[in-house]
């Protein structure tokens, strides 16, 4: 992931450990739904990091968005 090569090599290693083995577990449980014109996307919180995605339909796949410090994460670009 692009996303994952801008932060720091230890913050990089936690996120990835994050999306790939804890988030997946129960990703309702560990996200908030976004609203307005993020509508469909997911929030999810890391440390003081953000992992914004979407659940695809079958429910098995999270297709992650960005990965922001928080200061960044609820601007739209």
């Amino acid at each position: 992931m692009r996303a994952l090569d801008r932060l720091p090599h230890k913050v990089s290693a936690a996120m990835a450990e994050f999306i790939t083995a804890t988030l997946p577990t129960d990703p309702y449980l560990m996200s908030k739904p976004l609203r307005f014109e993020l509508e469909g996307w997911r929030v999810a919180r890391r440390g003081g990091y953000r992992v914004t995605f979407r659940l695809l339909p079958d429910d098995h796949t999270l297709y992650v968005g960005r990965i922001e410090h928080r200061a960044h994460a609820y601007r739209t670009h």
